[in-house]
């Protein structure tokens, strides 16, 4: 079934990470201020690291800024008079290596600091992106691209990581840094230091240049990233067709299109960076030492004079690297924007609005009252259907292929809303019902059943509160029980990727066993049976019989043998009610839909 196969086994997960998070960023809002909001929103409780960081970073800096003034009264002082006090050169040599020492230090520990800030922030944000996910509505599956979708929740807020750390400590440590020179260079001579102060706008100006030069080429890259991972996700899952196919060239050839589309998009960044970040600001750097030196050179010297030339010098030094430091993190934040506001827009994705009433299944009596329902409202797939649905009883889905089937049985799971028509359980609007009650009552045996790469135990618990007597008792109800206990550690048996270990049989049954740990009050089969041998049917009906009387049973089946003792069989054609009974009743309908059916069976078996 469409979208539900992806959903695998309902279950009632009660990881503290996973409730909601109702944080969103406006949808309109620019990239920038994106990236700034999820940086601040996710970092919301590292204020104290962070101020404190601040704090020690200016002390460094104030330390770093003293040396060239150690360097300026050593050549007054001592090394142009021709006056060398051992002691006092020594106390300075020694105090510029300890400032230096001391600046040095103070960096490193904000650094750790800052970058364990960067990790836990960035931890929380995938949890969060990972946890709205896990609570968006099928119809965003529908449509999503698995490989694109991974890589927004991993590499997309792995590059916001990079964010943090450049913001957090580069550029706020080589601002810093700046400011701190700038003030030193005011104290000695103000003059000069406006000449200097000129680096700071014109920095302003590269940037955005780069800014304007690389966002596109970033962009793009980012896009084709994405792409790259879902061909390739594609390629993996589907190996055993494409191969079948001869489609290993065809393939490849698509692949190579779409990575020299990526290497492309990566050199027209590279362009961007060599041409306008560390190139221009040497530059700069060169002619402004020729700058200062020249406007000295206009001067009459004096002793004091060329003290403050070596200052001058040296700050200048202190204030090009940071700026070059500065510039040169744009490259990264220019993609950190970028993933920044893709992770953003996946975040304002809209979510299923959550019931807040006390409503509750007790029963299972299922109701549904001229539904109409349509992937595209123009064009809908179920017509003024109604049914009801006895608690305990066991119903029957069937129809042709395209009949409603797989759409009726995702309304009832509340994938989706109809556009129109009431839908109750135990007389109370099935969208009353919490998502957390409505998962623990309701389980689902899928046609293709999702196994853990785990043992046999969490797969039937599913990371719920389950005990191991509940455990034990679903998988003798599945008929599973026998055979998990011949494995070689029974329940503690790695059953490997998708259960690679187990047959299809055996993976079905222990879906039944999973969807029966929760001691649900509905049971829904999605074609259970279709791929499984007929000694496992038999062994799926008679799990089903022991459930009659105590288990609302729906079962959409292809194999009609699996529903031929249902309470009551539903034939669907084209989106409508064609017709209902149980098995002997809808085999009396001559040239009935379901008896054509059957009879077809029948002969290719």
């Amino acid at each position: 079934m469409a979208g539900m196969q992806r959903n695998g086994v309902i279950n009632n997960w009660k990881q503290a990470w996973m409730q909601p998070d109702t944080k969103q960023l406006p949808a309109a809002m620019s990239e920038k201020k994106q990236a700034v909001h999820l940086l601040l929103h996710a970092a919301r409780d590292e204020k104290r690291h962070v101020w404190l960081g601040v704090f020690f970073l200016m002390i460094a800096a104030a330390l770093e800024a003293v040396g060239p003034f150690l360097g300026k009264a050593f050549i007054d002082r001592y090394l142009l008079p021709h006056q060398m006090d051992m002691g006092m050169v020594i106390a300075l040599l020694a105090a510029y290596v300890l400032t230096g020492w001391g600046a040095t230090w103070l960096r490193y520990l904000q650094l750790t600091r800052l970058a364990g800030v960067a990790m836990r922030s960035v931890r929380r944000l995938r949890e969060q992106v990972y946890g709205h996910v896990l609570r968006l509505p099928m119809a965003f599956f529908d449509k999503a691209i698995t490989g694109q979708l991974v890589s927004r929740v991993t590499n997309d807020t792995e590059s916001v990581k990079n964010l943090y750390v450049q913001v957090l400590f580069v550029m706020l440590d080589s601002s810093i840094v700046v400011l701190g020179a700038l003030t030193a260079m005011a104290l000695l001579e103000w003059r000069l230091m406006l000449i200097v102060l000129m680096l700071i706008p014109a920095v302003i100006i590269i940037v955005w240049f780069y800014q304007r030069w690389s966002a596109p080429a970033v962009s793009k890259a980012r896009q084709l990233r994405s792409e790259i991972n879902a061909q390739v996700a594609e390629s993996i899952n589907g190996m055993s067709t494409l191969q079948a196919s001869n489609a290993e060239r065809r393939f490849g050839e698509r692949f190579a299109k779409t990575n020299q589309l990526h290497y492309a998009a990566r050199l027209d960044e590279l362009r961007a960076n060599a041409w306008l970040l560390r190139p221009a600001l040497d530059l700069m750097n060169s002619l402004l030492l020729v700058v200062v030196i020249f406007t000295f050179s206009q001067r009459s010297f004096s002793g004091v004079e060329i003290g403050v030339l070596y200052a001058f010098v040296s700050y200048i030094a202190r204030v090009v690297e940071p700026l070059i430091q500065i510039t040169l993190q744009f490259g990264q934040i220019q993609q950190a924007v970028v993933s920044a506001a893709r992770v953003n827009k996946l975040l304002n994705e809209h979510q299923h609005v959550q019931a807040s009433s006390d409503a509750r299944i007790t029963e299972g009596h299922l109701t549904l009252d001229k539904v109409n329902f349509g992937y595209d409202p123009a064009r809908p797939v179920l017509h003024d259907f109604s049914l009801d649905i006895p608690a305990g009883s066991f119903y029957g889905i069937v129809g042709h292929t395209g009949s409603g089937k797989s759409t009726l049985l995702s309304l009832l799971l509340r994938f989706y809303t109809p556009q129109s028509g009431r839908m109750e359980v135990d007389g109370q609007p099935l969208a009353s019902i919490t998502d957390a009650h409505f998962r623990e009552k309701v389980g689902l045996v899928p046609q293709e059943p999702f196994l853990l790469a785990a043992n046999a135990r969490e797969n039937i618990a599913m990371g719920r509160d389950i005990s191991e007597a509940d455990i034990i008792a679903a998988a003798k109800a599945a008929h599973v029980h026998d055979f998990i206990l011949q494995l070689e550690n029974g329940y503690d048996t790695p059953l490997g990727e998708g259960g690679a270990r187990l047959s299809t049989g055996q993976k079905q049954l222990l879906a039944i066993a999973r969807a029966l740990a929760g001691k649900p009050r509905i049971l829904f089969l999605d074609e259970a049976t279709s791929h499984i041998d007929s000694e496992t049917e038999q062994v799926v009906q008679t799990a089903l019989t022991e459930l009659r009387g105590k288990v609302s049973i729906i079962a959409i089946a292809h194999r009609l043998s699996t529903i031929r003792d249902a309470d009551s069989i539903i034939v669907l054609n084209h989106g409508k009610l064609a017709e209902q009974g149980n098995h002997q009743e809808l085999m009396q309908v001559n040239q009935g839909i379901y008896q054509r059916l059957y009879l077809l069976q029948t002969l290719e078996e």
